[in-house]
């Protein structure tokens, strides 16, 4: 009974495993979206926020990418569970990101603190982008697509649909 536990345990810490965040990516940071802190003066709050590119910027001693946020899964990977986002945002860190790698619609996930905002508009309106002093740029891997293709079942006692 105890080396079935011992298994039964040791295959939970492998498969945890799998699913660890990399490295930049760890620590505690305040539960807040770049929605709710385009709504509450958040600044200095420590913050893990990603979602996809919308726009990126190089300037003379930095780079700032404008991202619409999206849910984080237990990786830090962000990912589209709905048409619902978490709001967008600004992150900026010293250096040059070329915008031909960081291009529009790749998945970034950044770690750092708000250290303000910044008004622009989006087409006519105008938003309050919570604006992040990012310490970690994270750029995720572009996602490989699979064709899946299903046949009927060979035996009848599986159904001919």
């Amino acid at each position: 009974m105890n080396v079935r536990l011992a298994i039964l345990a040791a295959s939970a810490l492998l498969l945890a495993a799998c699913t660890t965040q990399p490295t930049p990516l760890q620590g505690t940071f305040n539960p807040i979206t770049p929605r709710d802190a385009s709504a509450a003066d958040s600044t200095g709050a420590s913050v893990r926020w990603g979602g996809r590119i919308v726009n990126v910027e190089p300037q003379a001693n930095r780079t700032c990418f404008e991202m619409i946020s999206t849910n984080l899964g237990s990786s830090g990977r962000p990912y589209w569970g709905s048409d619902d986002t978490g709001g967008r945002f600004l992150a900026c860190r010293t250096g040059f990101y070329d915008p031909a790698v960081f291009e529009k619609n790749r998945e970034v996930t950044f770690v750092g603190r708000v250290d303000g905002y910044e008004n622009r508009r989006i087409g006519e309106y105008d938003y309050r982008f919570p604006r992040v002093e990012a310490d970690v740029v994270y750029l995720w891997p572009v996602r490989e697509t699979v064709d899946v293709v299903s046949y009927p079942a060979p035996w009848p006692w599986w159904g001919w649909w």
